[in-house]
């Protein structure tokens, strides 16, 4: 439903435009090559990267595989690479992974290989839980004797979950409908390990909010011997249901439920049990503190089969604790307390080293995201990673060889490199990304850390994927420049892209994006649309692939400049306190960021139309964009929200309470970053659009804001789409080529495009 509250004749007439072929110049058949469309952006495969993966490195030490189309089959084939010779055997043929009585090879969504590669574990016929396809079919197959068996043959189709093979290959272990199973590949006995899983007790899986925001999903572990299962188990019952309402798909509307812990509400109780891999009791480890006021986060063995290595963050995720649990009765030793005067994220690059005595542990106590090297009791520290700069993400870290891989960018927080640190600490980080590939670089490295598959990409170039010998960064394979959409992309008329940094009136250095139209001429000025996130959870100006900065080219076709801001609280490797600095105040400094950034780029460039400045975002973008809206009107005169949180206190409690703090004892911050709170505001045009199936940011909270907007005699428009999920995507077609063109249309009607 498209609701103009100021002209339903006009928003009617809009609709049928968007709708009929020859709407507009945007919505006709374009022969110019050079020039883009919605419809060749949102409903064509011209920008579609090739596919590619999922590539796995083998344990064994021997090469890599890859998953490549068989010739003369409608499936595909497991194929072997040597990373020094570049010879090729397939291991495992399509042939081979048709199952009994069926016509066709099964469809590999994923697979994994047992330790000595001899066996297959293949996942297919997947199915969505929540955000990721975690539910489907598995199948092994053995190498030696060719053949293919389904696990959990008994249950109903897609309905297995986190398949996993046991440390001797012999055994799976899985969940099914919220229960862990383990599964004899020999003989095919099926051993039922808990019984008690429900809709509200979750054994060995997640509730809605844990994977949503911890981005855990698969929360069982075999112990290094394979006798016993670590498993997470979370009690939902108490947790208030949240209802999804689908009044299209039958004669009276049909309700879905789930639970959903909104700010300050009540949490699953979560807590960490072992379990016999043959069945048996549980034993429970001796967490301390409410489990439904502390989140066990990270579970590992740790480094034998008697000790569990867990980290637990209170509810205000600003203390995590390191513990060491024994299997055998649950008690539990501190090994070390990390806490912060903002909030702490879970060590996820956790890794052991040294048979156990050491691990590496990544903080922020100095200032800067950093790797530490720590003795199994916590009493002995050495820093790996010294120096000003963030370290983004451990890749991998090898003892034999005597290096831990990372992510880093020191002077350049629109990019991302590959570097390298020795293990003892006896040296400086050493870049191993070329000088002359500035960019966004990703890599999957092998075990003995001489090859890595290697990602690349830049703003204006397609993602390509190669083979680098390491450490000398040398291509040993190319597997895809993805050069029929970069040659599609070369003759499209574009202007130049800068690369911007900006100061404000507060000292705060901004960097980001501007987007120039073809045409460009300096002495005369153009329209201006921001594209804003603003939240801790990403960034939007990072210099890599995106396949939304199409729109923002076509965009800058039709006369605009596109430009957009990474603010204080997004994740930019530019230390601590430039990422934590939102604490408490998330929808407040952030904001202002924007609007002094915006200004400080108007008085920069007189090109830039401050009569003509629009913003557009989605999620936390569609939320900033209504802070902006509200805000500062005086600035900010067109808005697209789409899928916003206009009252965080509707949001879960995990991710909002870790940036706004708890209730009621920060009720006034809360109070205070709310943008429906500041909806009498708005002065300009404001487009909200969402998804009623939303079952992330809920629609109700656009319902919230539309009756205060009512309530203020405000005028807006408002697109709503029936059980479209968060990224407004459904089953039915046309919704994204919908969306595109409303979203073209709103910019292109409210404010003018070209120069003036």
């Amino acid at each position: 439903m498209l609701l103009r509250t100021r002209s339903l004749s006009l928003t009617i007439a809009m609709a049928l435009a968007w709708l009929l072929p020859a709407g507009s110049g945007l919505a006709q058949d374009n022969t110019d090559t050079g020039i883009l469309t919605v419809e060749r952006l949102f409903s064509s495969e011209e920008f579609d990267l090739e596919s590619f993966g999922p590539a796995r490195w083998l344990e064994s030490g021997d090469g890599y595989t890859l998953l490549e189309d068989s010739p003369g089959s409608a499936g595909q084939d497991i194929v072997r690479y040597d990373p020094v010779t570049g010879d090729r055997d397939i291991l495992v043929a399509a042939s081979q992974l048709v199952p009994p009585g069926a016509g066709r090879a099964l469809e590999v969504d994923d697979y994994h290989w047992s330790s000595d590669s001899g066996k297959l574990l293949i996942y297919t016929n997947s199915r969505r839980v929540w955000r990721t396809n975690s539910r489907g079919d598995y199948w092994v197959l053995d190498r030696p004797s060719g053949t293919l068996t389904q696990l959990g043959r008994s249950f109903p189709d897609s309905s297995l979950m986190f398949a996993t093979f046991s440390p001797d290959d012999s055994r799976v272990a899985y969940v099914h409908r919220n229960n862990l199973y383990v599964e004899e590949l020999g003989s095919g006995t099926i051993n039922q390990l808990t019984s008690n899983g429900s809709a509200t007790l979750i054994n060995g899986t997640f509730d809605w909010v844990y994977e949503e925001e911890f981005r855990l999903r698969n929360g069982f572990r075999w112990s290094p011997d394979g006798n016993r299962i670590a498993y997470w188990q979370l009690d939902s019952s108490g947790v208030e249901m949240f209802t999804l309402i689908n009044n299209t798909d039958t004669l009276y509307p049909e309700l879905s439920q789930f639970p959903y812990p909104k700010v300050g509400e009540t949490n699953s109780a979560a807590r960490v049990g072992v379990i016999d891999a043959d069945g048996g009791e549980t034993t429970w480890i001796r967490l301390e503190g409410d489990p439904r006021q502390h989140y066990p986060v990270f579970l590992e063995w740790a480094e034998n089969s008697d000790e569990l290595v867990i980290q637990q963050l209170n509810r205000r995720q600003n203390e995590n604790k390191l513990l060491m649990a024994d299997a055998s009765n649950g008690d539990i030793e501190e090994i070390l307390i990390e806490t912060d005067r903002a909030w702490l994220d879970p060590v996820t690059d956790f890794q052991w080293f040294d048979e156990g005595r050491s691990f590496l542990w990544v903080s922020e106590k100095n200032g800067w995201r950093q790797v530490f090297r720590v003795s199994r009791d916590g009493r002995r520290e050495s820093l790996l990673t010294p120096g000003n700069y963030d370290v983004v993400s451990i890749l991998h870290a090898n003892a034999r060889e005597g290096h831990v891989y990372f992510i880093a960018s020191p002077d350049d927080p629109q990019r991302r490199y590959l570097y390298r640190a020795p293990l003892d600490g006896s040296g400086e980080a050493e870049r191993l990304t070329p000088a002359d590939q500035p960019g966004d670089h990703r890599y999957q490295i092998a075990e003995d850390s001489s090859h890595a598959i290697h990602w690349y990409s830049h703003r204006d170039m397609p993602t390509v994927i190669d083979l680098v010998s390491l450490p000398n960064h040398e291509r040993a394979q190319l597997f895809t420049n993805n050069d029929a959409v970069a040659e599609t992309y070369a003759a499209l008329d574009r202007g130049t892209t800068e690369f911007i940094q900006v100061t404000t009136e507060d000292g705060v250095t901004m960097e980001g994006i501007l987007r120039l139209p073809p045409d460009f001429d300096a002495s005369i000025k153009y329209p201006v649309i921001f594209f804003v996130y603003g939240e801790p959870a990403g960034q939007t100006g990072q210099d890599r692939w995106e396949g939304r900065d199409l729109w923002h080219l076509m965009m800058t076709q039709q006369g605009y400049i596109i430009a957009t801001l990474d603010n204080r609280g997004q994740p930019a490797p530019k230390g601590r306190e430039w990422r934590k600095s939102v604490y408490r105040q998330l929808g407040t400094i952030n904001m202002r960021d924007q609007m002094l950034g915006a200004q400080a780029l108007l008085a920069e460039r007189p090109y830039l139309d401050a009569e003509r400045i629009g913003v557009w975002g989605h999620s936390g973008g569609g939320t900033s964009t209504l802070h902006l809206m509200f805000r500062y009107p005086e600035l900010y005169k067109v808005g697209v929200s789409q899928a916003p949180v206009p009252d965080i206190t509707l949001y879960d409690s995990i991710y909002q309470e870790r940036y706004s703090g708890l209730l009621p004892e920060d009720i006034q911050q809360y109070e205070t970053a709310k943008a429906i709170n500041h909806a009498a505001g708005l002065q300009g045009d404001l487009l909200l659009v969402h998804g009623t199936g939303d079952d992330n940011v809920h629609y109700q909270g656009s319902e919230r804001l539309i009756n205060e907007l009512v309530r203020l005699g405000k005028r807006f428009d408002l697109m709503v789409y029936p059980n479209r999920n968060h990224r407004i995507a459904g089953e039915l077609d046309g919704t994204t080529l919908h969306l595109g063109r409303l979203r073209t249309e709103y910019f292109l009607e409210h404010l003018p495009p070209g120069p003036r």
